[in-house]
């Protein structure tokens, strides 16, 4: 591959890291107590097992914490690895340009997923990406319009409360 065609992924800036935890008020005391992090927004993905809550930090960064509310991968994530890092988000223009890219050079991407026009995504295995999911994603929406509009529907307290 010629050096003109690197990087396959372009324009790429990290979004946030999510990070898998059992106790979400617990992770969010030290990550928004602690370390200074603003509620930024959250909700639940009951098709797929998964509580999310996004902190924003003043400085720049996010930091999502991932906690589980029914069997899925976020469970079976703590039951294989515990608590920590469960993937890195990198935002991206033209992500089916990106997916075209990647696998013309044969990166192997899992999890697909461009039919949604709110969040588009790929992710890269860890088994590729040294032990890190990497998530490439897109949407059409602002970070602020997208917190304002999940703040209504995801109060923060509703988020920490006790997960099933």
């Amino acid at each position: 591959m010629a050096a003109a065609d690197l990087p396959l992924v372009r324009g790429a800036r990290i979004d946030h890291l999510a990070v898998a935890v059992r106790d979400v008020a617990a992770a969010a005391h030290l990550f928004r107590d602690v370390l200074g992090g603003e509620f930024l927004f959250g909700g639940d993905v009951p098709d797929q097992g998964f509580r999310f809550v996004q902190y924003r930090f003043p400085q720049g960064g996010k930091v999502e914490l991932v906690t589980p509310v029914a069997d899925g991968f976020v469970s079976r994530f703590l039951d294989t690895r515990g608590e920590g890092v469960h993937h890195v988000t990198y935002r991206v223009q033209d992500i089916e340009a990106q997916v075209d890219r990647l696998r013309t050079a044969g990166v192997r991407l899992t999890l697909v997923n461009l039919a949604n026009e709110h969040w588009k995504e790929a992710f890269l295995h860890p088994r590729d990406a040294h032990g890190v999911l990497i998530q490439l994603a897109q949407s059409p929406h602002g970070e602020d319009d997208t917190a304002r509009h999940m703040r209504e529907r995801f109060p923060e307290a509703t988020l920490l409360e006790a997960s099933s």
